[in-house]
C-alpha cells in the first residue's frame, strides 16, 4: 500500500518545544491527584457548565453589551470553577472608554475561559477551532474572529479585520505567542496583531497566565482535549492566576515591532526564555505591575508547525524529562 506523503508544513508558523510527555506530568513522582468520583464529578459537572453554554448563547446575544459582558463573565467562572479550577485575578481592568487589545501567554485552551472571565472580548483563534465538537459552534457565535495559519497571504485580511474591530470599540483577544507554552516558559509575541492596535490607536492590554501546579493545565503539542480534560478533573488544588498588567498606549511606540516587546516583556515577568528555563517564581501578592527582568535575545523561533517533529531542545521541565517535539495551538 503506497504511504501518503505527509502534509506541507508552513515554514512561517511559530511553535514550541513542549511536549505532553515532557511538560504535563504532574510535580514529582507519586504527586496526590483527585479520587477517581471527584474526578467524575468534576468533568459532568464541567461539561454540563459548556453545554450550558452553548444552549444559552441565542438568548445572550440578544442582550444589551453590558449584560451580555456580565453573562460571560458568569458562564466563564462557573466553567473554571467547576472543572476544578481556582481563578485568581490581580489587578484589574483599565477604565473600558477606549478599545483595547488584550494579549497574553498562551498555556492551555483554560486560558479563553480564564480571560472572559475578566475581560471577555472577541478572541482570535485558528480556523479549525470552529469544527471543535461542542465548543467549536460555542466560540463562533461569541464573535469570534477566524485566521487561516497555512495561508500567510489572508493575515493582511486578518488584521484589517482586528483593527476595524478595535475602531469599533471592541475589545479583541489575542495570544500572540501563536502556540501554546507549558507555563516555565514563553515564546516570542509575533508582531502582527500589534499592528492592528497601531491603524486602531487602540491600547494594548497585557495579561500574564500562571497555573500552578505546573503541568495538568498545558495543552500543547499533539495532546488531545480528552487527555487534557483528565489531568485538569483529577489535579488537586490547580490554581489559575490572571495578572491584569498597565495597559500600554499604542502611540508610545514607534511600530508594532516595539509594541510587540514592550508587550513581551510586561508580560514575560517572572519567566525566561527557552535557552535557559528555570521553574517559574511566583511575583509578589498584590503587585500586578511587577516585573522580572524579561527574556534576553537569545529567545529562539521555531519553523515547523508539525506537533511531532522532533528536534534537540534545550527547554527542561522540572521532571528534568527533555521535550523533543513542537507545539502549535493559536495564532499570532
Amino acid at each position: 500500500m503506497p504511504v501518503r506523503p505527509a502534509p506541507a508544513v508552513s515554514p512561517w508558523l511559530p511553535t514550541a518545544p513542549c511536549t505532553p510527555g515532557g511538560c504535563t506530568a504532574h510535580p514529582g513522582p507519586g504527586a496526590p491527584v483527585a479520587g477517581p468520583v471527584l474526578a467524575a464529578v468534576r468533568l459532568a459537572a464541567g461539561l454540563a457548565a459548556v453545554l450550558l453554554g452553548v444552549v444559552c448563547s441565542p438568548l445572550a446575544s440578544a442582550l444589551p453589551a453590558t449584560a451580555r459582558a456580565a453573562l460571560v463573565r458568569l458562564w466563564a467562572l462557573t466553567v473554571l470553577r467547576a472543572f476544578g479550577v481556582r481563578p485568581v485575578v490581580r489587578g484589574g481592568p483599565a477604565p473600558g472608554d477606549r478599545p483595547q487589545l488584550v494579549v497574553a501567554n498562551h498555556v492551555s485552551w483554560l486560558d479563553i475561559a480564564l480571560i472572559a472571565a475578566v475581560l471577555p472580548g472577541r478572541m482570535l483563534a485558528k480556523k479549525e477551532i470552529r469544527d471543535w465538537p461542542v465548543l467549536g459552534p460555542l466560540i463562533a457565535r461569541g464573535g469570534t474572529l477566524f485566521l487561516d495559519r497555512d495561508g500567510l497571504r489572508a493575515l493582511p485580511g486578518t488584521v484589517r479585520q482586528i483593527a476595524g474591530t478595535l475602531s469599533g470599540g471592541a475589545r479583541v483577544v489575542v495570544f500572540p505567542e501563536g502556540s501554546t507554552w507549558c507555563g516555565r516558559a514563553q515564546g516570542r509575541f509575533r508582531p502582527a496583531a500589534f499592528q492592528a492596535a497601531l491603524d486602531a490607536g487602540a491600547d494594548v492590554q497585557p495579561v500574564r497566565l500562571v497555573y500552578t501546579p505546573h503541568g495538568p493545565a498545558a495543552f500543547v503539542a499533539d495532546d488531545s482535549l480528552i487527555d487534557s480534560l483528565r489531568r485538569i478533573v483529577r489535579a488537586r488544588a490547580l490554581t489559575a492566576e490572571l495578572t491584569v498588567l498597565p495597559p500600554i498606549p499604542a502611540h508610545a511606540h514607534p511600530d508594532r515591532r516595539a509594541l510587540a516587546r514592550a508587550a513581551q516583556q510586561a508580560v514575560t515577568g517572572h519567566l525566561t526564555a527557552p535557552d535557559a528555563v528555570v521553574p517559574a517564581q511566583r511575583g509578589p501578592a498584590g503587585a500586578p505591575g511587577h516585573r522580572a527582568p524579561a527574556s534576553g535575545p537569545g529567545q529562539r523561533a521555531s519553523a515547523s508547525d508539525r506537533a511531532n517533529r522532533p528536534f534537540r531542545s534545550v527547554h527542561h521541565c522540572e521532571s528534568s524529562s527533555p521535550a523533543s517535539a513542537s507545539s502549535a495551538r493559536t495564532p499570532s
